[in-house]
């Protein structure tokens, strides 16, 4: 009933914002005659405030046209190269019409960024991705909002999320792939090459891990805390709600959104209020380029997507709740989660000095799990002064993280010593 009653409050809400619109534009336009009415630009910035905090925010395209790699501006077209039902692959194709860049970007690593699924579109990840492409071929996971995925899809848990990463590695071809994975996927990701490296299969020749909670009994959060501080009846109860039927995925049982960005609103709500206090004195004053940057900013962090019930309900229970990984306990389909089967994947991991959502030594715990993997093929960084954001965007990310980043994986690109054959999925089963 709550997402019902949301969507009346949002088709209310609806025509006060594009009224607000109407008329912000309206007084900014130098032509119209009301432009020129004492206090108009006050009005204007007010209009105009309405209007963003009542209006929906539809999923942001990436809208990556072009980069630099090797020192020259390319062309870059993205292309889904494999279709889920709640992800698709994408990968950001590089084009040039120069010949030497064109042949060094052939020798440019693989690289497969794993987006979380939590709350905000793959989209967040869009300087992750624009800084990669200079020096990498870069495919993306850009998961689906729920409420778009037809019940007939079935559901879609944990185990669903590793299978759905480890089809995207032997799509891309595990042997030259390098995986990223930011924050939340770092687990399923760690179990999808755990279970592929105990079948027999080719592994990635490195898992990068930024700011994930592989042991989040270490250094424990505030989200953390909310995770172990209520029982999961309270989580099903409390936050999971139905798809209302105006949504290809009516009936289908979800976290909503909306309730994602109320929490995420929740956790620092004088920093949003200031925000947007200081968006309308921008407007008041004529800073355009500081208003441009909160547009940017909130039209991002307020696109949010519905996920579904099954694997919201599963990461708590079995990562926040039973901690199964760094346990030693957690069983994938009938198969047991063995860190320990990864030999040849180096292991980079990366961690914020002032991460307030994955504490530090979270990640860092999967180098203990990995313990089959040389010391020699495993790195540990803090960033100091970074957060959790810091890490994987912003200048932080540009010009202190990716540069060890883009070290790592040169360093671990050719294929190592020794390295098994490739088995077949299907031989891998009949002997494991």
């Amino acid at each position: 009933m709550l997402y019902q009653i949301h969507e009346w409050q949002r088709a209310f809400l609806g025509p006060l914002s594009h009224f607000a619109q109407a008329g912000a534009r309206m007084l900014n336009d130098a032509s119209s005659p009301f432009a020129q009415m004492p206090g108009a630009q006050r009005m204007a910035a007010g209009y105009e405030l309405v209007h963003r905090l009542g209006k929906d925010y539809e999923k942001p395209a990436f809208g990556i046209h072009t980069a630099t790699a090797h020192e020259h501006e390319i062309a870059v077209i993205e292309r889904v190269a494999l279709d889920k039902p709640f992800c698709q692959l994408k990968r950001f194709k590089r084009f040039s019409d120069d010949p030497g860049t064109i042949e060094k970007m052939k020798n440019d690593p693989v690289v497969l960024v794993v987006a979380p699924l939590s709350g905000h579109h793959a989209t967040l990840l869009r300087d992750t991705v624009r800084t990669l492409l200079r020096d990498h071929k870069v495919y993306i996971t850009d998961w689906v909002d729920a409420r778009m995925v037809p019940a007939a899809a079935g559901p879609f848990g944990l185990d669903d999320y590793i299978a759905c990463v480890q089809e995207f590695i032997r799509h891309i071809g595990a042997s030259t792939l390098h995986v990223i994975s930011v924050c939340q996927p770092t687990v399923p990701v760690l179990a999808a090459v755990s279970l592929m490296a105990a079948r027999g299969e080719a592994t990635p020749r490195s898992m990068t891990m930024m700011g994930g909670p592989i042991d989040p009994r270490r250094s424990p959060t505030s989200v953390n805390n909310l995770a172990t501080t209520q029982p999961l009846s309270w989580f099903k109860g409390n936050v999971i709600h139905t798809v209302p039927p105006n949504y290809p995925g009516r009936g289908r049982e979800v976290y909503p959104g909306f309730l994602q960005h109320a929490g995420f609103i929740a956790m620092n709500p004088g920093r949003h209020l200031n925000s947007h206090w200081d968006f309308y004195q921008d407007l008041l004053r004529g800073d355009l380029d500081d208003a441009e940057s909160h547009r940017k900013f909130y039209d991002e962090y307020n696109a949010v997507l519905d996920m579904p019930a099954e694997f919201y309900l599963d990461t708590i229970d079995k990562v926040f709740q039973q901690f199964l990984l760094p346990r030693g306990l957690w069983d994938v389909a009938g198969e047991r989660v063995n860190p320990a089967a990864i030999e040849r994947t180096a292991l980079l991991t990366i961690e914020g000095e002032l991460d307030d959502i994955s504490g530090l030594g979270q990640t860092e715990a999967a180098h203990e799990l990995c313990s089959s993997i040389p010391a020699t093929r495993r790195v540990h960084k803090v960033i100091e002064g970074a957060g959790h954001y810091g890490i994987f965007s912003g200048r932080r990310w540009r010009e202190t993280v990716y540069p060890q980043v883009r070290d790592f994986i040169r360093q671990f690109d050719a294929a190592p010593a020794g390295a098994r054959s490739v088995v077949k999925l299907s031989d891998a089963r009949k002997t494991r």
